[in-house]
């Protein structure tokens, strides 16, 4: 699977010319509500919304529930080499770019289960 997407803007572009998007979304309710953090998203929700909410969620997690925010990433099962790649900046940019690498592995997901279905 080789899809050179930079961001996650492209990448739920990517899903919504795949027809993906929708997938995409259940699975990113599925793996958060395994962590115990539902994501409180809808299944009309516009790309640019979903980033917003992502990226919110991540920052909240990360700033007031450490241990959550790590469970999140084990449930999404994110390779910790992924994330020790992230330029430290602030908590807000570090917020986005956990958003993309999760966006990133859960259309991977969906992407194998369509392909291989």
């Amino acid at each position: 699977m080789e899809h050179q997407v930079q961001n996650s803007r492209q990448l739920l572009e990517l899903s919504g010319n795949q027809e993906l998007y929708d997938r995409l979304l259940l699975q990113l309710e599925k793996d958060f509500a395994l962590a115990n953090n539902p994501l409180n998203i809808t299944s009309d929700i516009k790309s640019e919304e979903l980033i917003k909410v992502l990226v919110e969620k991540i920052y909240f997690l990360m700033m007031e529930r450490f241990s959550e925010y790590l469970n999140v990433l084990y449930i999404i099962d994110i390779p910790e080499r992924e994330f020790q790649h992230i330029e430290v900046t602030d908590a807000v940019e570090v917020s986005g770019q956990m958003a993309f690498l999760i966006l990133k592995r859960e259309f991977q997901k969906v992407w194998l289960k369509n392909k291989y279905k």
